[in-house]
């Protein structure tokens, strides 16, 4: 019996033996230091770390100043993109990945890479950085889409609508009346169609890309100005593209306290990160819809002339 018991405890001591070593295994292995990242030409192991936190697949070794470049401007860049102050070109990122065909979060080393090709194919100094000059090239294509603008570029303003319909009570947010062109009409009605079928996030908000102006007469839009003295070309036309019943705000969401067509920075910014406003930038080209890239909101039928 004593022998017996003495065997259980020799098998007991050597279990606990074995365990300790594990522990002791585990612990130096977790402690010892990390071999050391290969960084690439240029790339310090601060930015070796980013590149490793970036999401799959945006990871581009040698970009990593330039996206450490577009971090420290993308929430603190003091410019003036459109004639007022803004701080940060966020609202704009979406805009950008878009043109230049990225997914990557606009700090990452796979947009720099990304917008560095895009710089290369516009002739641009290949550098992956997002700065003044890069960005009025980004606007001037966007801004040359736009049918109004082109007439503006010869000094013409278009004429109002010959013939506008009437879309469904269901088509205008909260009920509005409002009106477009036949054809902007029917193309619109597409595009929500597939955009809600696509998008459950979309489909779940009857608010979704309804119509809160559509076509605007001249006379009224100059009422307008006259009121609320905000004609600066910037939130408000004085030839406005609605006259042409071309032109539509839609409802993509809105930052809580702020109107739906509020121009503020925060609204905006919100607006950009919505599933309504990022389906619209990767499809509505296909309807023939173009964005006016201060408003995400504002987008305009290309499917006839003004």
């Amino acid at each position: 019996m004593v022998k017996v018991r003495d065997a259980f405890r020799f098998l007991g001591a050597l279990l606990a033996a074995v365990v300790l070593l594990l522990l002791l295994v585990l612990r130096v292995t977790s402690c010892s230091p990390v071999q050391k990242a290969h960084a690439p030409p240029g790339e310090t192991p601060a930015q070796v770390v980013q590149r490793r936190a970036d999401p799959p697949g945006c990871n581009s070794p040698g970009w990593g100043e330039a996206a450490q470049a577009n971090a420290n401007t993308l929430r603190q860049k003091v410019w003036t993109p459109f004639g007022r102050t803004e701080v940060g070109w966020e609202t704009y990122a979406p805009l950008i990945q878009q043109e230049v065909g990225t997914a990557c979060p606009p700090d990452s080393e796979g947009f720099a890479a990304a917008f560095a090709a895009w710089q290369d194919r516009k002739a641009l100094p290949k550098d992956g950085v997002v700065d003044d000059a890069d960005f009025q090239f980004v606007k001037a294509e966007l801004q040359t889409r736009r049918d109004v603008v082109k007439l503006a570029a010869d000094g013409i303003c278009p004429d109002t609508a010959d013939e506008i319909a009437a879309a469904r009570p269901h088509e205008g947010y909260m009920g509005k009346q409002v009106w477009l062109r036949p054809g902007a009409l029917a193309a619109y009605r597409r595009m929500i169609a597939e955009a809600r079928a696509q998008v459950p996030e979309i489909a779940a908000d009857p608010r979704n890309l309804t119509i809160f102006s559509g076509y605007r007469s001249p006379s009224a839009d100059a009422a307008r100005c006259a009121a609320e003295g905000n004609c600066d070309g910037i939130a408000r036309a004085r030839c406005s593209p609605h006259r042409t019943g071309l032109a539509m705000d839609v409802y993509v969401g809105q930052a809580p306290g702020y109107p739906p067509d509020s121009s503020a920075d925060p609204n905006r910014l919100f607006m950009t990160k919505t599933a309504t406003y990022r389906w619209l930038l990767a499809n509505a080209g296909r309807f023939g819809f173009v964005n006016y890239p201060f408003e995400p909101w504002h987008w305009e039928w290309t499917g006839e002339k003004p």
